[in-house]
């Protein structure tokens, strides 16, 4: 945690330095910012550090250190460009490579059909609240599943004859009454 605080110190000197101007306020953020990344590895912690000097221009918050330590090389994207790739992403969505199952399930949980027929401003406040629960349950530790393509049946049935079709023409206009 005092090499993610380094970090943090040298690239947001003066955002640091008011944000933690005694070493008492230190001590405290740093228990709680050791507390709430738990769950990675000194290596992913600074690589979070890492990542969020490289992406964000401001002395991120917690909330923001969780997402930066949970990204990895290929981990959850920002909430943006997980919109813009669930709305870009051609059909079957399943088959897509997604970045992260995250954007898969949010965008599913959102609607595909929703997503593609509603502007931005609609769309994506409720596609960033479905993938902001989601990625809250993979940084408790869930494992999302990967999208699953439903398979075609394996012994599809053979095709009716003329008078076959026939007949069960006349029988559904006979039940409709046409």
């Amino acid at each position: 945690m005092n090499e993610v605080f380094g970090l943090l110190k040298l690239s947001y000197h003066n955002q640091f330095n008011s944000a933690f101007p005694d070493t008492e306020t230190l001590n405290h953020a740093k228990r709680l910012w050791l507390e709430s990344l738990a769950a990675f590895t000194p290596a992913q912690m600074v690589a979070g550090a890492k990542r969020a000097i490289r992406q964000s221009e401001y002395l991120p918050t917690v909330h923001k250190m969780l997402q930066f330590c949970a990204a990895g090389d290929n981990g959850l994207p920002e909430a943006r460009a997980a919109y813009r790739e669930a709305c870009n992403a051609p059909s079957p969505k399943a088959t897509f490579n997604w970045s992260h199952p995250a954007v898969y399930h949010a965008g599913r949980a959102a609607n595909w059909f929703f997503l593609a027929n509603n502007p931005e401003h609609v769309a994506y406040p409720v596609f960033a609240e479905h993938y902001r629960k989601i990625c809250a349950r993979v940084l408790e530790g869930e494992a999302l599943p990967k999208p699953e393509q439903p398979l075609l049946e394996e012994k599809p049935g053979k095709p009716l004859s003329k008078t076959e079709n026939a007949e069960r023409m006349a029988k559904l206009r006979a039940e409709l009454e046409l």
